[in-house]
């Protein structure tokens, strides 16, 4: 048995995959609808950065890797001025932005929408009370 260091700890995401099935749609919509920063394309595969952590879109490489990702949690400063901003370029959101939680110095808002794939996204802003 290994023993592991108490000091070791991953702190960091280096980069989120999320499956599609067009790779050339999928870069439409996160680039143009979502306005997020496109990186680059190899065969199968897209990248973007968000904020320093890089989203990989790709095709899935096997029949068990095709099902929607985890859902990707997107941080804003102001969840109805992205809500209103993503809704005019005609991304369809679940539900209006909403209160999830009440905590102790700040309220947590959720807004859920979807990408071409079906894949689950949502957008979340900690607004302090």
């Amino acid at each position: 048995m290994t023993t592991v260091s108490t000091a070791f700890g991953l702190s960091q995401i280096g980069q989120i995959s999320v499956n599609v099935h067009d790779v050339k749609k999928a870069i439409e919509f996160y680039r143009d609808m979502l306005g997020m920063r496109f990186l680059f394309e190899v065969p199968n595969m897209a990248f973007f950065d968000c904020g320093g952590v890089r989203l990989m879109l790709t095709l899935p490489g096997q029949p068990e890797f095709d099902h929607p990702g985890s859902i990707v949690y997107y941080r804003v400063e102001n969840i109805q001025a992205a809500f209103d901003a993503l809704s005019a370029r005609g991304v369809q959101f679940e539900a209006k932005p909403h209160r999830a939680a009440q905590l102790t110095d700040h309220d947590l808002w959720l807004a859920f929408l979807r990408d071409v794939d079906n894949n689950l996204l949502a957008l979340m802003s900690e607004v302090r009370r």
